[in-house]
């Protein structure tokens, strides 16, 4: 993916995130357990997504603002891209890491608060993963070089996956 689309992609999640200030339009299409699935129209354009916030963090002091996403943007021709941000803008000197079981993966581009994983292949791979097990660990690390850890649920990963593909198809 261009650093271009990165960066719309950046845009975009903090206009979801802070939308009630803007003019798009948000539509929360189903909660599923742990799982929700958001889709955000600007005129032509659609995105959809499945997202997670952690069950639990490392530190516990530190409440972060984190999530994980599956996307989906049509118009760019991307879907099952998986990205995450850590509530921090990310140390480039340390390995951003998602574990659940024996499944380790590795998001090899970090742009500011936010990080991808650059091969389709491997998305694709995480996605099975996600939908397979029950809890999924992200390894982080901020500025300071201070490690966090996020644990995801996967409970309802695979219906709210399932509603953003299928709003986005």
């Amino acid at each position: 993916m261009s650093l271009i689309k990165k960066a719309i992609f950046i845009l975009i999640s903090a206009l979801i995130l802070n939308s009630a200030a803007f003019s798009q339009e948000v539509k929360k299409i189903g909660k599923y357990k742990d799982w929700e699935t958001i889709i955000f129209i600007d005129g032509e354009k659609k995105v959809c997504f499945a997202q997670s916030i952690p069950v639990l963090q490392a530190p516990k002091k530190n409440l972060r603002d984190a999530r994980l996403f599956v996307s989906f943007r049509p118009n760019d021709k991307v879907s099952d891209e998986v990205s995450i941000t850590s509530g921090y803008e990310y140390n480039n000197q340390n390995s951003i890491t998602a574990t659940s079981g024996k499944s380790k993966y590795k998001f090899d581009i970090a742009q500011e608060n936010f990080a991808w994983i650059s091969e389709s292949k491997v998305e694709k791979k995480m996605i099975k993963t996600l939908k397979k097990g029950s809890r999924i660990m992200v390894t982080g690390y901020n500025k300071s070089g201070s490690q966090t850890i996020d644990h995801y649920s996967l409970l309802g990963f695979t219906k709210a996956y399932n509603s953003a593909k299928k709003n986005c198809s």
